[in-house]
């Protein structure tokens, strides 16, 4: 008689001694994390998605100012216009996904499902608006400096890094 090659249900291949156990995850309460929450307040330090934009804003300004010493006339000239352009690049689309993710996170219906479907949805909307700015701004404007205007919104995207990296060196 043939050996069946078929497994039958909830028949599983033995162990082997390399394999790790399986962790085990346990549940809290409401109680229990809060009393976490109070013990160890650094591990639930959550970081507002608003400093970002904030920040972002911040570094747009900084580099339109930094911008504006290399120009002829000292000042508001169109290395600090490319500057501005740049952080608006950077910033406006950001602005517009985090508003989708507010929308979408409704606590009256709370679903992953909704939720996950507004990332995505806004990570189109995001990458879509930052390539039409891109390319309004290079067809509109085409006398702007790419130099400052690039330089701004890589320094408006690596805001993100530096929340993130000083939210770890909080900890």
């Amino acid at each position: 008689m043939r050996a069946k090659l078929i497994t039958q249900k909830n028949q599983f291949p033995p162990k082997y001694e390399w394999e790790e156990p399986e962790e085990a995850f346990r549940t809290y309460s409401k109680a229990e994390l809060s009393a976490l929450r109070a013990a160890q307040p650094a591990q639930f330090f959550a970081q507002s998605s608003w400093r970002v934009i904030l920040g972002q804003v911040l570094v747009t300004l900084l580099s339109a100012v930094v911008c504006s010493f290399f120009g002829s006339p000292l000042g508001i000239n169109l290395y600090t216009q490319s500057a501005l352009v740049g952080g608006l690049i950077g910033v406006l689309p950001a602005t517009i996904f985090l508003l989708r993710l507010q929308i979408a996170s409704n606590p009256n219906k709370p679903s992953a499902g909704r939720f996950l479907a507004a990332v995505i949805s806004g990570e189109l909307i995001k990458i879509a608006l930052t390539l039409a700015l891109f390319v309004g701004f290079a067809v509109k404007q085409p006398d702007l400096k790419w130099l400052p205007l690039l330089l701004t919104y890589f320094l408006t995207l690596k805001c993100y890094w530096f929340v993130w990296r000083f939210k770890r060196a909080a900890k």
